[in-house]
């Protein structure tokens, strides 16, 4: 699979453009019913908001994409906040801005900024995870070893692992796929052999990013 972005909690910007308001919602969705329903709920929260505009990618592939102007002039709207998501390579994620009109017309180009900018910044506010292939596996060890897998750990960026404490040690550790051959081989050679890897398989595995990195 290709690496991808999703986002994992949720991000709230706003931008004033000649005292036009675009708040910016992003929230993390994985259906598309779940989506729609969710326009819905904010629709009915930002009841008195002269336009409720929004995008949305679902699927690892982006297999479903959707935008809607809401009564904004075509393509100023929708389009650009589907294109945030679209270039930063985002998925599973909706954004609705929310405009409270301020009086002066914005005309194409001005529109098309707001919502472009609020997407951008409602975007940075929330919190963003990679996606790609990893690996779990168990990995068991002596109490002697156990300081040399942590410090491996480490260095290869892994996370907390789930701990069983028996006769000898036992960790089950999910990784990115790419790094597990040569962590394999700095382990093995760190416990002179005696680490063991079992129940290998292939998982998907997430991790925080910067989107701006």
């Amino acid at each position: 699979m290709k690496e991808y972005f999703i986002t994992s909690e949720k991000g709230t910007a706003e931008v004033v453009e000649k005292k036009s308001r675009f708040i910016a919602h992003v929230i993390p969705i994985e259906t598309e019913e779940e989506a729609l329903q969710t326009i819905e709920s904010l629709k009915k929260e930002y009841w008195d908001a002269r336009h409720n505009c929004y995008a949305f990618c679902v699927g690892a592939n982006n297999e479903v994409q959707r935008f809607s102007d809401d009564g904004e002039p075509q393509g100023t709207a929708g389009k650009p906040i589907l294109e945030v998501l679209l270039n930063k390579d985002v998925h599973n994620t909706l954004i609705l801005v929310t405009r409270y009109f301020g009086g002066t017309l914005l005309g194409t180009g001005g529109l098309i900024r707001a919502y472009g900018q609020a997407a951008v910044e409602g975007l940075n506010n929330a919190e963003v995870m990679q996606v790609s292939d990893g690996i779990s596996f168990e990995l068991s060890v002596d109490y002697e070893s156990i300081g040399k897998i942590k410090y491996n750990m480490v260095q290869f960026g892994v996370g907390d692992a789930e701990e069983e404490y028996t006769d000898g040690v036992t960790l089950k550790i999910r990784m990115k796929k790419a790094d597990f051959e040569k962590f394999k081989t700095s382990v093995v050679d760190a416990t002179s052999g005696k680490a063991k890897f079992e129940n290998i398989t292939d998982c998907e595995y997430r991790e925080k990013a910067d989107l701006n990195g």
